[in-house]
């Protein structure tokens, strides 16, 4: 494992913990996996508000349109079987479907340019006003004319996905949920994800929670419905240690996979342009693609979202790195694209300037920590030769980062920071009895510890 690797996976869960803190996130675990090997697995908060009982690395959550890419590795299983072709027509393996839906192919079912309706027209289900469709009314819904002719963008439809699902239990002569739970999830090796609720009562699963801002409280949503003939599409729950383990294997350079590294690259390559969104993304076969940092410069990353009733969650690997980082959170307001982001730039920061090493590892040492003010914390992060200033409450806490290079044991210059910050500038450790550091002052700036700067403000505000 890399050196810088060490201190990375330190600083992420203090990060972590500090973001569901401002946000008041139920819960969130979040997993870190190096070459399919878990580095990091842990979580935060809780699993059910109603009951407080503690989240665990071990909860599943409804990881959603995970499912996908389960969905997707269990049809390239098939054509490496030699049992389908990506070109063949969905209605050479499935009856009922409207013509124009019978000629579209598993490729662009797979890639969602089928040009199917997403949810159909009545979407409660995911409002959980009505169940998820079963097969009957899947059908029914795929007797119906495309919205949009095939291949003319990349249109995003949960009811395509279940229409895979109807190939796979058509070319195997097996219950979708049956086949896959054993020739993609068992062979995969995770021993803590399902096709599909529900999981059994010894099963340990986090409850979704909506958002606040409605009734000023949030209410618990059991997210444990059944999804019927859309398991294929939205059914998974799964935990954040087995997505990243199985996203993992889907870097054609991973030494095991379930699949050849021609099928995984055929996964996980840019078929289509994701149109009419915020920067650059692309979507595989069952995969979503993006980056973090600038293009050439960037961490390229293949994986999948999630969006259940209450419950949000992101996967991503990074094949440049060998790293995968799976984020799920239990609330309906949950960012984990953005929390899944935050970590891989705290992955980038620590690649790029190393871990402090010698005698400037010795320097720095005390130098760590959280440190705060009337304003936002700060937290002191030791990097290659410096200490660097990063904001916890930041969805990227180096951005615009202020640099410290020692001058001293307990003395420091700012030699890098933004042009309404303070470079040019000092930074000093201020000790107490035995040693301890008591405070930090930057810039002519006194920062303290927690308990400090609470009893400071309430001495200084709560009279008044």
């Amino acid at each position: 494992m890399a050196d810088w690797l060490t201190p990375a996976l330190a600083y992420i869960p203090q990060w972590i913990a500090y973001q569901r803190r401002i946000t008041e996130m139920p819960g969130i675990a979040v997993a870190v996996a190096k070459e399919g090997r878990l580095v990091l697995d842990q979580a935060f908060g809780t699993a059910n508000l109603a009951t407080g009982e503690a989240l665990t690395p071990k909860h599943l959550f409804r990881v959603a349109s995970h499912s996908k890419t389960f969905t997707a590795v269990g049809i390239m299983r098939l054509l490496e079987a030699g049992r389908l072709r990506l070109d063949d027509a969905a209605g050479q393996h499935v009856q009922g479907l409207h013509p124009e839906v019978a000629k579209a192919t598993i490729a662009q079912l797979l890639s969602h340019t089928a040009g199917i309706i997403r949810d159909g027209e009545d979407t409660g289900q995911w409002a959980d006003r009505r169940p998820f469709l079963n097969e009957a009314e899947l059908r029914t819904a795929l007797a119906e004319a495309p919205v949009i002719p095939a291949n003319t963008r990349m249109k995003y439809s949960n009811h395509g996905f279940g229409l895979a699902g109807l190939v796979i239990a058509a070319v195997t002569g097996e219950g979708y949920n049956e086949w896959i739970a054993r020739e993609v999830v068992k062979r995969a090796g995770l021993e803590n994800t399902f096709p599909d609720a529900p999981v059994g009562p010894k099963v340990k699963t986090s409850r979704g929670h909506s958002s606040k801002w409605a009734m000023g409280e949030r209410l618990v949503i059991p997210a444990d419905n059944c999804t019927h003939a859309l398991a294929s599409a939205t059914g998974f729950l799964s935990t954040a240690g087995d997505l990243a383990r199985f996203y993992a294997t889907l870097d054609p350079a991973a030494p095991k996979s379930l699949l050849s590294a021609a099928s995984r690259r055929e996964m996980t390559r840019k078929h289509w342009a994701i149109p009419d969104t915020p920067g650059e993304r692309h979507y595989g076969l069952g995969t979503i693609h993006g980056r973090v940092g600038a293009q050439g410069d960037g961490w390229e990353m293949v994986g999948h979202s999630g969006g259940f009733q209450g419950v949000k969650t992101q996967t991503a690997t990074i094949p440049s790195q060998k790293l995968t980082v799976s984020v799920l959170t239990n609330a309906a307001d949950g960012s984990p694209q953005l929390l899944l982001e935050g970590v891989v730039h705290i992955l980038r920061a620590f690649a790029q300037h190393g871990a402090p090493k010698g005698e400037t590892a010795k320097a720095t040492a005390g130098w760590g920590g959280r440190w705060w003010s009337l304003w936002d914390p700060v937290d002191l992060v030791p990097m290659g030769d410096a200490v660097f200033v990063a904001v916890p409450g930041q969805a990227n806490p180096f951005a615009d980062v202020t640099e410290l290079k020692l001058t001293g044991p307990d003395a420091a210059v700012v030699r890098k920071s933004g042009g309404f910050g303070s470079h040019g500038e000092t930074a000093r450790l201020v000790r107490g009895r035995g040693g301890k550091v008591t405070a930090v002052v930057l810039a002519g700036g006194r920062l303290v510890d927690e308990a400090a700067i609470g009893k400071e403000l309430r001495a200084r505000y709560a009279a008044g």
